[in-house]
């Protein structure tokens, strides 16, 4: 792992749109895309940059069952608010969460991965150490699956819904098995609440406890995170 750590989440986002812009440069067609709060300042620089992915593909990591792409808290939403409005991409894929039957949407996903490898996917990780929808406990070979979402996930989403009761609580996601076929993964985490999952991440055991300890079997990570996110590990990088 390549770990850079920065002051804060705004000069996160300029080393992440570093890392896009150095995929683009070198070829890259396909972008793994993430939603949440930490990915933000990194789409906010590509959005303000030259970048142009008029000739690349998106897939993105997960979305949540029984929302409608329309819907203000859907990751579709999100995702055109926050750079395909500004920057479209020639064609981006999520899961479908209204799909009528959720395992026959789990193979079209498999199915868009595969024949769309993914070139550069970025990440962010829970504070019980998921990354996209996989909690602990996922198996190490799933590939997409319908997750359902543990309380701790719900509580921490539950901020950008009207009450926790609004959370959905299952969701779509890519499978571990799915993100470790990516070329270059791209991890951030900012603030100290994400200072356990990072430590365990990076220098904890390789364990289904911390899902995002899998990524210390990849050959190209690069993990961009604040100094209090940080804050636990015990080498100064």
């Amino acid at each position: 792992m390549k770990v850079i750590v920065v002051k804060d989440q705004a000069a996160g986002g300029v080393e992440g749109y570093k890392v896009f812009k150095n995929a683009l440069d070198n070829g890259a067609k396909v972008f793994g895309l993430a939603t949440g709060s930490t990915p933000v300042t990194t789409y906010q620089e590509i959005v303000k940059s030259d970048l142009d992915f008029s000739n690349c593909t998106s897939v993105n990591l997960d979305e949540y069952v029984g929302i409608a792409p329309d819907n203000d808290q859907s990751y579709k939403y999100f995702m055109q608010s926050h750079l395909f409005d500004q920057k479209p991409f020639k064609e981006s894929f999520l899961p479908n969460g209204l799909a009528a039957n959720p395992a026959e949407e789990v193979k079209r996903y498999d199915k868009v991965i595969d024949e769309h490898p993914i070139d550069l996917q970025i990440l962010g990780i829970g504070r019980n150490g998921h990354i996209g929808f996989n909690e602990p406990g996922t198996a190490r070979d799933v590939t997409t699956h319908v997750v359902d979402l543990t309380e701790s996930t719900i509580e921490a989403n539950a901020r950008f819904f009207a009450s926790e009761n609004d959370v959905p609580k299952q969701a779509f996601s890519m499978g571990l098995a799915s993100i470790m076929k990516s070329k270059h993964l791209i991890l951030e985490a900012f603030g100290d609440n994400k200072a356990d999952a990072v430590k365990g991440m990076i220098e904890g055991p390789d364990t289904v406890d911390c899902p995002a300890s899998i990524l210390q079997n990849h050959p190209d990570v690069t993990v961009i995170i604040d100094e209090a996110a940080a804050s636990k590990l015990s080498k100064k990088y």
